[in-house]
């Protein structure tokens, strides 16, 4: 006779997402039923969450060991369809590698197509585009970045954020569908080798943008901390409308009073806030550094670290900030291939906003509603049409000549198990 099944569940006191699954008496007895654990990716150890901020959230971006995590279950929502393994498998072509994207920390991404009605199966070509994202077996993050992704992208929906369309649990994988963005992510276009060159008006264009899925996100009823602002994450449609990707990371903000919450530091190196990266400590505005950091990307078209830059000009924020007050200093840094094809008063209060978000103090740079307004103020300067008839191809500098189109980890990078490493296309 089969032994009595219990049904297990893991929820937030909000409760916003709820996941269950049928086992038997004796699997019962290896689930943690008050404290969900996993193993941390720096030291291959149990940990359990340590953040300080009492917020119900910290249930569920607390991680299951492997033997923890049940093999199949359900998120009740309304807003999300729930996909079966085969029909994700229909869908990709069976994760065939010639329809991959990308691959992240989390998994490898596979572009798919479904019918626009009813999200079933549709051969390539017909109906919309998908882009399903699998998550890799051997990361003990997978369920932990799959949980904080179903978690903000299922309960929110802003035009400058990937719409997330459904999810796939089930055999132990787990798989996310979004909307497909034609275009990729804003660091392809910024760095890698070949890439058509983004005019100024649209790299502003997309910093508004992003400025405005940040702003939402701050902003939401409760405050929500992306934790993982990059130029990777960023995707941009077919008309270059950017969106903000990969909730993984998200964390929601302090609350009673608290100015910050005290978490594992995770991120990316080179765009994590100085703060966090010294204390654990957590604040909405650690994105603004964020945002700062991939805004001089944009004005340089140079990575936030680059090892095989000079020295004193691998780390970007320390060798370019010293030239953003100084109008001809600045001119030497901006992207040659600009093609000096920019307002010059744009480009400079650009770089005093860029300026602000990257103080050491997070209580000194602005909110990101106030970027917002400025970058808008900053999009309506138009260049002096003398001046752009006059325009000519500048000379890279240096460090400009030898970017490189390549990815360099940090030790806020984990490879393999919980990497937060982006490879171009990545959702």
């Amino acid at each position: 006779m089969d032994k009595p099944e219990f049904l297990v569940c893991m929820h937030t006191i909000d409760n916003f997402w709820f996941a269950c699954t049928r086992l038997t008496k004796k699997q019962t007895g290896d689930v943690k039923r008050n404290e969900f654990q996993g193993i941390s990716p720096e030291k291959g150890q149990v940990y359990t969450n340590n953040n300080n901020n009492t917020h119900a959230d910290a249930a569920a971006t607390a991680t299951a060991t492997a033997t923890d995590v049940p093999s199949s279950g359900k998120i009740v929502t309304p807003n999300l369809k729930m996909f079966t393994l085969q029909e994700l498998k229909q869908t990709t072509k069976n994760f065939r590698p010639d329809s991959m994207l990308g691959e992240g920390g989390f998994g490898r991404v596979f572009k798919g197509w479904v019918d626009e009605k009813t999200y079933g199966p549709s051969k390539a070509g017909t109906g919309i585009a998908v882009a399903v994202k699998k998550s890799n077996p051997d990361s003990p993050q997978g369920l932990e970045e799959w949980q904080a992704e179903v978690k903000f992208l299922g309960k929110f929906s802003h035009p400058n954020l990937v719409k997330l369309i459904g999810y796939c649990w089930e055999d132990k994988q787990f798989l996310l569908v979004y909307e497909y963005m034609q275009k990729g992510s804003l660091e392809n276009h910024l760095f890698r080798r070949g890439a058509e060159p983004l005019p100024w008006n649209i790299r502003l264009k997309i910093a508004i943008d992003a400025a405005k899925g940040l702003t939402f996100l701050h902003s939401s009823e409760k405050s929500v901390i992306y934790r993982d602002f990059k130029a990777s994450n960023i995707l941009l449609d077919r008309e270059y409308n950017a969106k903000l990707s990969d909730f993984g990371l998200a964390k929601f903000g302090p609350i009673n009073g608290n100015s910050h919450i005290t978490t594992r530091v995770m991120g990316t190196y080179g765009y994590a806030a100085p703060e966090y990266i010294a204390t654990g400590h957590l604040y909405v505005k650690s994105d603004v550094y964020g945002f700062g950091v991939v805004l001089l990307e944009m004005l340089t078209g140079l990575r936030a670290l680059d090892q095989d830059r000079p020295t004193g000009e691998v780390n970007l924020v320390e060798w370019a900030v010293a030239s953003l007050e100084n109008k001809k200093r600045l001119k030497k840094i901006m992207d040659p291939r600009l093609n000096n094809k920019y307002p010059m008063e744009a480009a400079i209060q650009a770089a005093m906003i860029i300026k602000q978000c990257l103080q050491s103090v997070p209580k000194n740079r602005p909110s990101m509603d106030k970027i917002l307004e400025t970058l808008e103020q900053v999009n309506a300067i138009q260049e002096n049409p003398k001046k752009k008839s006059r325009s000519t191809k500048t000379k890279p500098n240096n460090t400009q000549k030898q970017q490189q189109d390549h990815h360099h980890r940090s030790p806020l990078h984990y490879k393999h198990n919980g990497t937060r490493e982006a490879r171009p296309g990545h959702y």
